[in-house]
């Protein structure tokens, strides 16, 4: 299945896609969303984040080459932090410079939506909770990040997470290939299969300290290559079998 959520006439709605054909459900797929018979074409409407999460749950230095990059140590046990559901950006909406940050950076990265409440779970269980699999650009103000010794805030503006344009179940996670381009040229191109930390040992690493949610997001780390944006720019991430995320960078609104 590919899942999306979508603003049509100003509501917002759930569908399955299929080829340029939007299947309307009467509700999110982790809240037993049923088809209601209705069909849209997908170039009436307007995709959004495919989940609405209460937390998403973000993995540091989850690739070899992108830790040495970051010229940190390689974890012995995942790195967790947490971006606030005020993060969440349509995979092709704005995102804002943060005013005060000199260092904005993007991180392409695979994502796991969460289909059940997962609590205590068994790696070998853990595609018993998956709903699906998007793309999510871990967005940081990386001078934030690094000058205040945790990453709350750096990695917490909000719209530092745009992610979608889909959830599917129809990828092998460990068999893609995440892409980043800013302004067109590529700046990253790595395997997910060369993650340190694979999928279901994250899910019971993080479902042993916290109960995820149906709709929560997982996002697993970022292959090397990470760089920075300014006003301006366009950042798109693509993975085999998602499709496509581009977000341009505009500058703050707030004062």
């Amino acid at each position: 299945m590919k899942y999306v959520r979508y603003q049509w006439n100003d509501r917002t709605f759930w569908g399955v896609l299929e080829g340029e054909t939007i299947i309307v459900l009467d509700a999110a797929p982790y809240r037993g969303g049923k088809s209601t018979g209705s069909r849209l074409s997908l170039e009436n409407v307007r995709l959004l984040a495919p989940s609405e999460p209460s937390k998403i749950v973000c993995v540091g230095k989850n690739y070899l080459e992108h830790t040495a990059e970051m010229h940190e140590e390689v974890p012995k046990v995942p790195c967790l932090f947490i971006k606030p559901s005020t993060c969440v950006n349509a995979p092709f909406g704005d995102v804002e410079y943060p005013r005060g940050s000199k260092r904005m950076d993007y991180e392409g990265e695979l994502a796991v939506v969460i289909g059940k409440l997962a609590k205590s779970v068994c790696a070998e269980n853990a595609a018993d909770y998956i709903l699906g699999y998007t793309i999510l650009n871990d967005v940081t103000a990386r001078d934030i990040q690094k000058s205040e010794g945790q990453w709350t805030r750096g990695k917490g503006f909000d719209g530092f997470a745009p992610f979608g344009p889909i959830v599917t179940d129809e990828i092998n996670p460990e068999r893609v290939r995440i892409r980043s381009y800013l302004n067109g040229e590529k700046r990253q191109d790595g395997s997910a299969g060369d993650a340190i930390f694979k999928i279901p040992y994250l899910i019971e690493f993080i479902t042993q300290s916290m109960t995820l949610l149906p709709g929560d997001v997982v996002s697993t780390g970022t292959p090397a290559g990470i760089g920075s944006m300014m006003p301006g720019d366009l950042i798109e991430v693509d993975i085999d079998g998602i499709g496509r995320i581009a977000n341009r960078i505009i500058p703050t609104k707030n004062f």
